[in-house]
């Protein structure tokens, strides 16, 4: 280490802003290699949704690249995975926060909760897995709890309501987010 003419090495502390547009994909990829992971055991088989989008402009460079220079959200998306594990379906959502204190609501949308609904009323699993990345912490919250909270009116979910309601995920190598692991005690519970 090289001291300098203070006595203090010089630091400066580099904070990463990560954009708007890749929130969430660092959980996302987890959660993909989680799926994959099942889908090679045979255990389930659960998928990312597209997300359905309108092209409207394709620049063409040269004939063998095309590029999309604008394009549409046809619909709403509803949730980020949907599958089947033990023969019965599963829909759920991903979301990562920065905060430390708690969850923004405005973070799901009014048809992702509809949607949500509709899958419970089809006796389907639903949830929502929340990562708080200050805290490197990851939850399953069940849909009808975040729909309760959600028709509350409330703006936010505290941290600490996640630490009384929801299930911690423990990090792991194979799976890195082993949600069915929460799933199989749920079912276990309801027999």
């Amino acid at each position: 280490m090289v001291n300098y003419p203070n006595g203090r090495a010089n630091q400066k502390s580099i904070v990463h802003k990560t954009p708007a547009a890749s929130r969430g994909m660092h959980l996302e990829k987890e959660l993909d290699h989680t799926n994959e992971y099942y889908h090679s055991l045979g255990k389930a088989i659960i998928h990312k949704k597209p997300t359905p989008i309108q092209v409207v402009k394709v620049d063409y460079m040269k004939r063998s690249a095309a590029k999309i220079s604008e394009a549409y959200y046809k619909t709403p998306s509803t949730t980020d995975y949907n599958g089947v594990y033990k023969g019965k379906a599963i829909d759920f959502e991903a979301k990562e926060t920065q905060s430390k204190s708690s969850f923004p609501l405005s973070s799901i949308h009014l048809h992702q909760i509809r949607h949500l609904e509709a899958v419970l009323k089809q006796d389907a699993i639903a949830f929502v897995i929340i990562r708080f990345c200050y805290y490197d912490e990851t939850y399953y919250v069940e849909a009808a709890k975040l729909i309760d909270i959600y028709q509350g009116k409330r703006r936010s979910i505290p941290y600490s309501w996640f630490q009384e309601n929801a299930f911690l995920i423990p990090y792991s190598l194979t799976p890195p987010i082993d949600y069915l692991k929460v799933i199989d005690s749920q079912l276990q519970k309801e027999k």
